[in-house]
């Protein structure tokens, strides 16, 4: 089973290359974007709590969005493996994560760090207001709020990672073609 992390800012094209490795490698997608969207279209507890921070591009507290998880990887019982996509962004939820693998006899394989300029992110995610139909990808200020959000709490995890996976965790140049990307990362997935 293989379990993997995909890292990177908001508009690093995480989802894009999340959605190739289910296709390619029959993995289990998990988002955090998409489970709080889910619950916050359906209203729930959770999902109403996740809104008020999104909207203002901070991040969901950790018991919020680690509760979250847990539920939905418990919602998927056979697998070949997983995919996380924004999850974890904090050292916390990094250190959950953990724990919750080995209370599920599950290891983390690799992470996946794509790594992007901010100048085009920002570009990217403005286009993809266009047509995400999502309020966070329309406001540029918020828009650099969240990037701002990731350098400073969540880009630590680069060095929490490389010290804990050494070998297992790889950079990516995220600036390529979305093909030549997803070459990258199959090629790395095929020799580990």
């Amino acid at each position: 089973m293989k379990n993997i992390i995909i890292f990177g800012p908001p508009g690093s094209g995480k989802g894009t290359q999340a959605e190739l490795l289910v296709k390619n490698k029959g993995l289990s997608h998990i988002s955090t974007g998409d489970i709080f969207r889910k619950n916050i279209k359906g209203s729930t507890k959770l999902g109403v709590l996740a809104s008020s921070y999104i909207e203002n591009g901070q991040l969901v507290p950790d018991n919020v969005t680690s509760d979250m998880l847990s539920n939905e990887i418990e919602s998927i019982s056979d697998s070949k493996g997983f995919i996380f996509d924004g999850y974890p962004r904090t050292i916390n939820q990094a250190e959950f994560f953990e724990s919750l693998l080995l209370k599920k006899n599950m290891k983390l394989s690799m992470v996946l760090s794509l790594d992007v300029n901010e100048e085009i992110l920002l570009k990217r995610l403005l286009n993809r207001g266009l047509t995400s139909g999502r309020d966070d990808d329309r406001n540029e200020n918020i828009i650099l709020n969240r990037i701002r959000v990731y350098n400073n709490q969540t880009s630590v995890l680069k060095k929490y990672y490389i010290d804990k996976l050494g070998d297992n965790f790889h950079s990516i140049n995220g600036e390529h073609g979305i093909q030549s990307i997803f070459k990258s990362i199959d090629h790395i997935i095929n020799n580990s």
